[in-house]
């Protein structure tokens, strides 16, 4: 056993053996890299929720902007999504080209009589009441 111990300090003195990583330096290595992957999952976990709710707010101001030019141009006539969207001549238009797609599982705009009205995921439709109502839905 110590002639062995004696040959392997020989062969490391002259370089024959090539030292590589111990398996303690490797489980050093995994763990660390396992936290930093945590904490950068954990970080980017709410960016999804934000995105959400800026094009939420985006979408609803196109929309609300689209029916105060159909309100102005058309006063009493009742708002639709082809009255927004089509190139009907008695009404005019169109006041928005295409109407706001986002992922259905996240919102979808509608207008229900007369009124934008606010989806989340697969639950019933709300009255869009301005940005706030996207802050408090997503």
């Amino acid at each position: 056993m110590i002639s062995m111990f004696q040959r392997v300090q020989r062969q490391r003195r002259t370089g024959a053996i090539d030292e590589g990583f111990t398996l303690i330096e490797l489980l050093i290595v995994i763990i660390v890299l396992g936290i930093l992957a945590a904490v950068v999952v954990f970080s980017l976990g709410g960016v999804t929720t934000k995105s959400a709710v800026s094009a939420c707010k985006a979408d609803g101001a196109t929309l609300e902007t689209a029916v105060a030019a159909f309100q102005a141009f058309n006063p009493g006539s009742a708002i639709t999504t082809m009255a927004l969207t089509g190139t009907n001549p008695a009404t005019g238009g169109p006041y928005i080209q295409t109407w706001p797609q986002s992922d259905p599982k996240s919102f979808t705009f509608s207008i229900t009589n007369g009124a934008i009205s606010l989806a989340v995921g697969t639950g019933g439709a709300a009255p869009y009441t301005g940005p706030a109502a996207c802050d408090t839905v997503l």
